[in-house]
């Protein structure tokens, strides 16, 4: 279905082929138990540590019980750590006590911990193990004082013992459409707000972009995924945790990502199904075991955070020998929004974000006007549908300005819908450079530079400027073992750009400062320039 018939309105209606699920995460568990039970649900790749989906369910019923035993329907629960098992545990136990799990990053320094525990008003968090020898207890310890409805620090690593020490008290009524989860976005442009999603919106949100990947619903084994994604982030605790189990598939899990480890698990546990950004799977190419281990068994790889050439995907699927599909998605939208299929050609798998999923409407507007555009008519993306998030947490004027009065929420990227429905993304509304009176797309820019000899990774930017307003600054990241041609790369931009496009600024850097789920974050490179600490050409 694509958009409007007989209109060229940038326009995709909902799907609404497949029936949705109206289940909790603890709804979503107690089905896979009851006819999955013998079957290992999940396994913790380091040491081997396994639980069927009987026996996750019931310590996951154990872990609720403990949880409610402390804190009432609707409290918020911060989990601070890298993937672990008991990670997983607290998620559900969370999810069935009708507590709001917090997943914070691992990587946060102290005022990002204190700001997203004083914002989420939690009042307990569970910490990991030390992270690069830092131990993450006293930096919650630092903060704890600064967090006034913070009571309990508990420690992960110990989840056993507090099940054991606290007395379980009954479980509460949960329903499909409350809040399970506060996720901070990224922070592509600025400190984190936390986006509140329901149990039915993430639950369906796995399911259909498992089935949009290829796999099936119908309760049949669903293979084994390995999941190398960070548990604090919807691509590690909902696409993977809650798509396996959709999917009655094996779920394995990876702390950390670990190129040589991850070709050891997907030989010894015959993985089948892979979700990893672009650079994961590149690593893993060129680990030097590559070679020697058999990854036969794996059939599918989902990917997305950042476009990539045809000529990239044509590679994975021929050196993996697998399906690829490429997805786009927002925290704020639950998170897949579209997703190509396994069918498309390389040119659309690299060119396009695919099409929205069954039951999510996805249309183009005019940033300034608000008017749905045309077919192939650049403008922002807007999506509506049951993923999207309830709002903010304690935001109301920040959740205003993204979700409008009809229910869209209005993404931030910029991107435009072809006559089959499929998307492309363009760029992002606040990477806009405004140069003068001109209006400028990194996006283009971008593109340009990125297959040139010598660039491993580009991104431009507008920086300050007296005179007109912005300039344009490009920030490049040589490839392994090369240099780029600064001279020849301004020379490539003066023949195919306007003028006023060609960046006044370039600046090689030895990073290009990424969000966990692979978005560049532009701000932090803006903000240095801004103090200096680059040089330029």
């Amino acid at each position: 279905m694509t958009g409007v018939v007989g209109s060229n309105t940038a326009y995709r209606p909902p799907d609404t082929s497949v029936q949705l699920w109206e289940l909790t995460l603890g709804d979503l568990l107690a089905e896979a138990a009851a006819d999955s039970g013998d079957q290992v649900a999940l396994l913790y790749g380091p040491d081997g540590r396994s639980w069927t989906y009987a026996e996750l369910d019931a310590a996951a019923s154990a872990v609720a019980g403990a949880i409610a035993g402390i804190l009432d329907p609707g409290d918020r629960l911060a989990v601070w750590s890298t993937g672990t098992p008991e990670w997983v545990l607290l998620q559900f136990g969370a999810a069935r006590a009708g507590v709001i799990l917090v997943p914070l990053n691992p990587a946060y320094q102290a005022p990002e911990l204190r700001h997203a525990l004083r914002q989420s008003r939690s009042r307990a968090v569970f910490h990991g193990p030390p992270v690069r020898d830092r131990s993450l207890r006293d930096v919650v310890e630092q903060v704890r004082g600064e967090c006034p409805e913070l009571e309990r620090v508990l420690d992960l690593e110990q989840l056993d013992g507090f099940v054991a020490d606290t007395p379980a008290k009954p479980l509460p009524v949960v329903d499909a459409h409350d809040p399970v989860m506060i996720q901070y976005t990224s922070g592509t442009t600025g400190r984190p707000k936390g986006a509140m999603l329901t149990h039915s919106g993430i639950v369906n949100n796995a399911r259909l972009s498992a089935l949009r990947a290829g796999l099936s619903d119908d309760g049949a084994n669903g293979g084994v995924w390995l999941n190398p994604l960070p548990l604090f982030h919807t691509g590690g605790c909902v696409f993977n945790a809650l798509g396996s189990m959709a999917t009655r598939a094996r779920h394995v899990l990876m702390p950390v990502w670990d190129p040589g480890l991850a070709l050891e698990l997907i030989e010894r546990e015959r993985v089948t199904f892979l979700c990893a950004v672009p650079t994961i799977l590149i690593s893993m190419i060129d680990h030097p075991d590559f070679a020697s281990r058999d990854i036969s068994s794996l059939r599918y790889v989902l990917s997305g955070g950042t476009t990539i050439p045809p000529d990239m995907v044509r590679r994975f699927e021929t050196t993996l020998d697998i399906d690829y599909t490429m997805v786009f998605g927002q925290t704020e939208a639950g998170p897949t929004v579209c997703m190509t299929l396994t069918e498309d050609t390389p040119e659309d798998k690299s060119g396009t974000i695919g099409v929205p999923l069954p039951h999510t409407e996805v249309k183009i507007v005019d940033p300034d006007t608000g008017a749905t555009t045309g077919y192939d008519t650049p403008g922002e993306i807007c999506t509506r549908g049951y993923g999207r998030m309830l709002g903010y947490f304690e935001l109301p004027d920040e959740t205003a300005t993204a979700i409008d009065a009809d229910g869209w929420l209005h993404t931030g990227d910029l991107g435009q819908m072809d006559a089959r429905g499929y998307l492309q993304i363009t760029g992002r509304l606040k990477d806009i450079i405004r140069r003068g009176g001109e209006t400028i797309s990194p996006r283009a820019i971008e593109d340009l530079l990125f297959s040139q000899p010598g660039v491993g990774e580009v991104a431009v930017v507008g920086v300050p400027d007296e005179r007109y307003g912005e300039q344009v600054a490009a920030f490049v990241l040589p490839a392994a073992d090369t240099s780029p041609d600064l001279e020849a790369l301004r020379t490539l931009t003066a023949e195919h750009l306007a003028r006023y496009k060609v960046p006044t600024y370039w600046v090689v850097v030895d990073e290009i400062p990424h969000t966990p789920s692979g978005k560049v974050q532009k701000f932090v490179l803006r903000d240095r320039f801004v103090a200096g600490e680059y040089g330029s050409m």
